[in-house]
């Protein structure tokens, strides 16, 4: 059974929204589950929406695998998040914003100001905002484009003697903080940028009279590919999407609830909006502003205690990180573990004299990478560095675009990706000399290179001198590089040449052991499944009899169609404090498991559209540890949900006694005690010896 992929997906972000409905939660938790789920619908909306609205424009109303043509979706798209809006900030006004302002973290009203904190704001106003903001007459022959995502004033404005009115538009810089502190407020207290500036709008306007004025935000149509076309400057047509997103369609519009009609319908005609894709919601604009107070320093009593990652019990920080891989593979799960060991890797790399390459591939990284720096120090320290950065992470093009240009003024061999593919792929490559030979050290993840990211996303890392994999290492960066055909891999499978052939394979197997009356069982952890010939392949085995346990964090479009593979089959969601992102596929194989990490879903567009690695994990101990990872998913009783034939889903209800188990909770615990065992043996074998 189908289900359709829009729909699936706003299911996923309800589960996040229902996070925030947990009143056991500490209330800037609940704020930052809060947060995260608007900024979900942010990018939701630019780029599944604003694909939908381009083929619906096309003519091409090809349906999808439910049936479901492009309008029919938006029409459904439309019912579901306007339910989802409401939900928000039912539970923004009458649960979380009392709370806040209990705990004095809620905004203050206009109104609510005294004459000396009114005169106060006034006077910052007039020397901190409005000398940034500017006006903008919208009703001339070439309006401007107002800007994707941020807040406006939209201003309907009469001169003194005249009854004509007009509009004009004022955009609220991001590079001003949204929540406006003043001593004469007090600790903690500030008012929302918008509140005060369409408060003292009338300064931007001297001899005209404010008729109305009201907040607004534009959502533009962010799904603009990149025309890769023959022998042609790759950056510079990224460049020209970037700048095509500027001016691309409205496919969403937010006005405040009490806006009258005629005003609403006023900017609507100017950003380009119908009654179809505007939103009027009762409270403030941009919820995902709220979480800077979730995310950012102070009021702990407020927070969940923080999770302090472990060291890695395989990591000796005495020894260099190639001393520490010589000894044997070695696997980091972090957040749990601390991701510092990678990080290591790659800067020992760029140090060390007997390095004499380096190859990666970064898809999105930090802001101030610490491997981007490293990176460049290896290049101009003279060793062969080859990154590969991938341009196309989408909303990261900006800032991929720069650290190329910072990886290439050091020296370092940029490319850009494989034409028509998105380069997915998490590995790293060091070419070492070792005693007179060459040794290949790799990092293989499921995680971008991100230090920041690594502290909240779920992932798996593995380090690893094994030749074969090092020689696969090898072979893949020759052939995106070079742009040749990805094959003759001795363990690794790639997408999109081997990875999803090999996946049918795994699943066919244990389907015809199933028939056979043998055991088989299909063990899976990912994001997303929704590639059509892998779910046909499910169902199939699911029928068969295999027993198929599925963790899937967001999108999900399949559920078994019969009654015998409903009683086989079991998907559930897992959504906590740290968002589960590692991708772990485990296929019994008649008692001896086949396990692998991926970069890759089980989605069309990773299986057949990008670049991606398949790791075998080979090593006995490590395939333990993994499988206890899966043990522990399937095991959750207090953060999973069950995904249903209609693509909803419920909170898992455990059975009556049982007691309770969280996932991540137990993988913290076992990372802290792993930990602690560690530091136990090192201080025995460092106590001096005693002579009785």
């Amino acid at each position: 059974m189908y289900i359709n992929r829009e729909i699936s997906w706003l299911e996923f972000n309800q589960r996040v929204l229902d996070q925030a409905y947990r009143r056991e939660l500490p209330l800037l938790e609940r704020v930052k589950f809060l947060s995260i789920t608007a900024s979900n619908l942010d990018e939701f909306f630019q780029v599944r929406v604003g694909g939908l609205t381009l083929l619906r424009q096309s003519g091409k109303n090809t349906p999808d695998h439910t049936g479901l043509s492009a309008s029919e979706q938006l029409e459904m798209i439309r019912m579901r998040a306007a339910r989802m809006v409401a939900d928000q900030y039912m539970l923004m006004n009458h649960e979380l914003m009392p709370q806040m302002q209990q705990a004095g973290l809620s905004p203050i009203c206009i109104s609510e100001l005294s004459e000396t904190q009114y005169a106060a704001l006034e006077d910052h106003f007039l020397n901190n905002i409005a000398p940034v903001l500017t006006p903008l007459a919208m009703e001339v022959e070439q309006p401007p484009v107002l800007p994707n995502l941020s807040i406006i004033l939209g201003v309907e404005l009469r001169e003194e003697n005249s009854d004509s009115t007009r509009f004009a538009a004022v955009v609220l810089p991001d590079s001003l903080p949204r929540l406006v502190h003043s001593a004469a407020l007090g600790k903690d207290a500030y008012v929302l940028q918008e509140a005060l500036v369409q408060e003292f709008i009338g300064h931007l306007f001297p001899g005209e009279v404010i008729v109305n004025s009201s907040p607004l935000r534009v959502t533009r149509n962010g799904d603009i590919a990149v025309e890769e076309e023959e022998g042609g400057n790759f950056a510079q047509e990224m460049e020209a999407v970037l700048v095509a997103r500027k001016f691309s369609d409205c496919v969403r519009l937010e006005l405040p609830s009490e806006i009258t009609p005629e005003f609403a319908s006023r900017i609507a005609q100017q950003v380009g909006a119908d009654e179809f894709s505007t939103y009027r919601v009762p409270g403030p604009l941009r919820l995902v502003d709220f979480g800077k107070l979730a995310f950012g320093p102070g009021n702990e009593h407020l927070k969940v205690e923080a999770w302090t990652p472990a060291p890695s019990d395989s990591v000796d920080p005495s020894v260099s990180m190639f001393d520490n891989i010589a000894q044997g593979e070695i696997l980091i799960h972090n957040p749990f573990e601390s991701y510092e060991p990678v990080v290591r890797f790659v800067e020992e790399a760029a140090e060390d004299p007997d390095v004499l390459a380096i190859k990666q591939v970064l898809y999105r990284t930090a802001p101030n990478s610490r491997f981007i720096r490293a990176l460049c120090r290896a290049a101009e320290a003279g060793k062969q560095v080859t990154v590969l950065v991938e341009l196309k992470a989408r909303f990261d093009e900006s800032h991929n675009l720069g650290q190329a240009e910072k990886l290439q003024r050091a020296g370092v061999q940029v490319v850009y990706g494989v034409k028509g593919f998105k380069t997915h792929a998490k590995i790293t490559l060091v070419v070492r000399r070792e005693n007179g030979t060459l040794r290949r050290y790799c990092h293989f993840g499921t995680g971008n290179y991100n230090e920041n990211t690594a502290k909240i996303y779920s992932d798996l890392n593995l380090l690893t001198c094994n030749e074969n994999l090092g020689a696969d290492a090898s072979q893949f960066f020759n052939s995106v590089t070079g742009l040749t055909r990805l094959m003759r891999f001795r363990s690794i499978f790639t997408s999109p040449t081997m990875m999803k052939e090999r996946l049918l394979e795994l699943i066919r197997i244990e389907a015809a052991r199933a028939r056979r009356g043998e055991p088989a069982e299909i063990r899976a952890k990912m994001n997303s499944l929704n590639d059509r010939e892998i779910m046909q392949a499910l169902e199939k085995a699911s029928q068969a009899g295999v027993r198929i346990s599925l963790n899937i964090r967001g999108i999900c479009c399949w559920t078994p169609d019969t009654p015998v593979g409903q009683v086989r089959t079991r998907i559930i969601s897992i959504v906590d404090r740290y968002l589960e992102h590692a991708r772990i596929f485990s296929f019994s194989n008649g008692g001896s498991p086949l396990v692998y990490i991926a970069s890759a879903d089980w989605m069309s567009r990773n299986l057949d559209r990008r670049v991606e690695l398949m790791v075998p994990i080979e090593n006995r101990e490590l395939s333990a540890r993994i499988l206890g990872i899966l043990d522990a998913c399937f095991n959750d009783n207090t953060q999973a949900y069950v995904i249903k034939p209609d693509g909803t889903s419920v909170p898992l209800t455990p059975a009556p006694r049982t007691k309770p188990f969280s996932m991540q909770q137990h993988l913290h615990e076992l990372a802290m005690e792993s930990a602690r065992s560690q530091e136990l043996a090192s201080r025995q074998t460092l106590q001096p010896h005693r002579p009785k």
